[in-house]
Order: C-alpha cells, then structure tokens, then sequence
C-alpha cells in the first residue's frame, strides 16, 4: 500500500517519477529546471517524494490552476497518465502539508532564475505592433499583489493605508515593478519589493535589461532627471509622458509643433548646470479647449524628421499595454480579486515570480501561433489562450522529474 503522498505504478515508479506538464515543459524545459536548480544550491542530497524539479513545475501549475488547492492540483498534473492506465487506481497526492514544507525548500531563488535565464523580449523584425520605425516597443510600470494577512507577510511587506490616516487594508500588498514587451505582452524584467519601497526605486532596478534599439514608454509618476538619466544611460530611448506642472522652458522651436528643452534635478533647478536635453511633444486628446486632456511627452528621439511628434503622440498609446499584461496576469491568470496563497514572505516571492514566468509561456506561444498566421498578437484572446494551455497541461503524459546526469548534490533541506 503506498504511503499518504505516494503513487503506486504499473512499473513501480512513484509519484514524483512522472509528472504531466504540458506547454510548461516547453518553456521550462526539464534539463533547464535542473541546471537552474543545481545553481541555487537546491539540489538534494537524498531522493525525496517532492524533488526540487517537481516543486518547481509544481509551483508553476498551482498558478496556472490558480484558485485551485494544493492537492487538486496535484491531480490535474496527474489525471492524464491516470487516463492512460499509466498509474495503479487508489493513489494519493501528496498531501498540502508536504507541499508547502517542499516550496519553502525551495525558496523563491530558483524561481528568479529561471525567470532571469527565459524571460526575454520575443518579438521578430516581423512581429506586427511591436516595433516604432525599428525600435522595439517597451513599457515600464508598477502593480501591487494582496497577499494573505499573516504576521509575516504584514511584518515585511506592509499595508496600504497605514500611517497615513486612512485606516488599515484588509491585505498586506507586494508592490511590483516591470518592463513589457508591448507588442507581444512578454514580462521581461521584474522585481519585488515591500510597498514602502516607490516603484520608481523598483523600475529603476531593472534598467539593467534595456538595450539599445528599445523604446522605453513610462506614465508621467515616472519622470525624475535621475531615473531618467539612468534609463537614457542605458542606450535605450525613452518617451514619457511628463506631468502638467513641469517646468519645461522652450529652447527651440521645431518644425513640428515640437521643441527642444531642458530637464534638470530638483536640487539644481535654480542653477541648471548639469542639464538632460529633451524634446517635448504636446497634444490634446478629446474635444478641444479646456475639456481635452493635454498630454505632454519628453522624449530622448530629438530629430522630427526621423520621429514626428504626430507619430510619437500616437505610438504612446502603446504604453497602455503594459496595464492590459499586469491585469492578465492578476485578473485573467490569477483570477478575480486574487489574494496570493503564500503565508510567508519568500513564498510570496516565489509565487509572484511564477504567475511571470506562466504569463510569459502562455504570451511566447500566443506570439509564435500570431507569427506562423501574421496576425498582431495583441488581436488573440490571452483568456482563451489560458483555456488551451489548461487543457493541454491535464491532457498530456509526463517526464521523470530526475535529474538525467549525476552530479555532486547537497542536502539544502
């Protein structure tokens, strides 16, 4: 009789030697899994009924399944090779004990990484809507996640509201940071912090993953002349929408309706000695006159003949983008009113960092199948997406979740 948690098969493999996965496996591929767990040290020493792989594809389908338990989980990943007549009748999954004590084993550190080694812009020279006359469309923002209200999760993340009179939040929130690939919704870049923490001081984290030839889009919460010079120091051009008040005095008038001017740091606004030379758009979205909505842009592109102002103003509309990718993910992946499972902090970590890495494997293969069709990406429905992706993941056999080669193992339990 198999122990609580284990699987009894025809060939007398346990649970955890087979797993069904589906489209995860594609992204994530096993040997992939494997190396990024042998390099953040998780890798064990003795064979275990959750091993590190199985935790983290585990991980990864408990937010594709989102909203369902623990142990339901364990039996989507499963009922394929149950079908199959692959598994003796009668088995347990493991239980949601096991499970939690394996993913706070595991740690939030695999999750990072393997979101650092896969997570990348994917659009193609033809890849429609994502590019601006050779510049890859991209876009900065923030989000916040509930979290479930435990002392730990409120001790290190905080609570919106707190201190500043307007009562306790139900929910401790995470606030996160990220960069989007705007034509193809692909989260590239992320980071996770307490929501004390300004999402200027996050976004500003992930510069590091901007190139030259990208098109950074930023809201106007986003303008500040050192965040701007450290974006801009990246090679990458910028257009942000800059808030109405700016002191933003004309140097030159451009052929256009576009000038030239100046941005400087707070501290040296009266002295103006180490200024950022920018470009500044203005239009007016809505009926005209005091009930329009006046937009003002600043921009890195200076030339009006190789960026018109008309065509930057319209192309800004693509930053919008980036709202529509954070609510797939908490709305449409997560699921209405999304509160996250995890009662510690790193189990927070780990989890946000696995929702990312599901959105993006649902996005590359949106992408590819738009591609293959040359339709926009942005024309296909994530939602139903999503139901195809959950299908194939129940529908399809498994792998061995053990690692392939030997190597020198260490017990980080």
């Amino acid at each position: 009789m198999p122990r609580p948690g284990q699987v009894k098969s025809v060939g007398g493999e346990r649970f955890s030697d087979r797993i069904a996965l589906g489209v995860l496996t594609r992204a994530f591929t096993p040997d992939l899994v494997d190396e990024v767990v042998a390099e953040c040290g998780r890798v064990e020493q003795r064979q275990r009924l959750l091993p590190a792989r199985v935790v983290v594809y585990f991980v990864l389908a408990m937010c594709l399944f989102s909203g369902q338990g623990y142990e339901e989980v364990g039996r989507l990943l499963t009922q394929g090779l149950e079908r199959q007549g692959r598994w003796a009748k009668g088995w347990r999954v493991p239980t949601s004990g096991a499970i939690g004590r394996a993913r706070l084993r595991l740690g939030p550190e695999v999750l990072k990484a393997l979101f650092a080694r896969v997570c990348r812009p994917v659009a193609v020279p033809g890849s429609r809507g994502a590019w601006f006359r050779g510049l890859r469309l991209v876009a900065v923002d923030g989000t916040t996640f509930d979290l479930p209200d435990t002392e730990a999760n409120a001790g290190f993340f905080g609570r919106p509201g707190t201190g500043r009179g307007q009562g306790r939040s139900a929910y401790p929130q995470a606030r996160v940071a990220a960069l989007v690939e705007c034509g193809t919704h692909a989260v590239f870049a992320a980071e996770v912090g307490p929501l004390a923490v300004h999402e200027t001081v996050l976004a500003g984290r992930l510069f590091s993953s901007l190139t030259r030839g990208m098109l950074l889009m930023a809201d106007r919460g986003f303008l500040g002349f050192d965040l701007w010079r450290a974006a801009a120091a990246t090679g990458a051009d910028l257009l942000w929408r800059v808030r109405s008040n700016a002191v933003l005095p004309v140097v030159t008038s451009l052929p256009d309706g576009s000038y030239l001017s100046e941005i400087v740091a707070a501290r040296d606004r009266n002295r103006r000695a180490d200024p950022a030379r920018v470009r500044v758009i203005e239009y007016t979205l809505g009926p005209r006159g005091k009930d329009g909505t006046v937009y003002r842009l600043v921009t890195t592109l200076l030339d009006p003949d190789t960026a018109p102002a008309a065509e930057l103003a319209a192309i800004y509309a693509e930053r919008w983008e980036i709202e529509t990718t954070l609510d797939e993910i908490k709305t449409h992946l997560g699921g209405p009113r999304l509160v996250l499972r995890s009662q510690h902090p790193a189990g927070a970590e780990q989890e946000i960092f696995a929702f990312l890495l599901v959105h993006h494997a649902v996005r590359d293969l949106m992408h590819e199948a738009a591609r293959q069709e040359g339709h926009d990406p942005d024309r296909s429905s994530f939602t139903r997406a999503v139901r195809v992706v959950r299908r194939q993941v129940t529908a399809q056999a498994g792998f061995s979740p053990l690692p392939t080669h030997a190597s020198p193992r260490t017990d980080s339990a």
